[in-house]
């Protein structure tokens, strides 16, 4: 399978879907790796300000920082090759650079209670 890791900015949180405000695109991309989790496809996330050494440890994320600074940020790296920096990958491109059909990125239904 195919490895996928998202070097995501300095956020609040792991996510950056926290305070008053939820940028839309960072609900997009959460949404849509919880989808792709739900369907068994592992994804690597890691934030600037919450996983620090994951950006120290990684070489090619730190040559990135050292060259363009943290406005590279976000850096999605499959299989140990920059594929997309300064934005999230879109739909799509999750589905084109991990090789998958379309319907990983809709969520799975829970299976319906049976009563006993």
């Amino acid at each position: 399978m195919v490895k996928m890791i998202i070097f995501d900015p300095a956020m609040c949180c792991p996510t950056g879907l926290c305070g008053p405000v939820i940028n839309p695109e960072l609900l997009r991309i959460s949404t849509a790796i919880n989808n792709l989790e739900k369907n068994g496809v592992k994804i690597e996330r890691y934030s600037l300000a919450n996983n620090p050494q994951a950006f120290v440890d990684n070489k090619t994320i730190n040559e990135i920082l050292n060259r363009d600074g943290v406005d590279a940020l976000p850096v999605t790296i499959v299989d140990g090759k920059v594929v997309k920096t300064k934005k999230y990958p879109t739909n799509d491109e999750l589905i084109k650079f991990l090789d998958l059909p379309e319907n990983y990125l809709k969520a799975k239904e829970k299976p319906a209670a049976q009563d006993s």
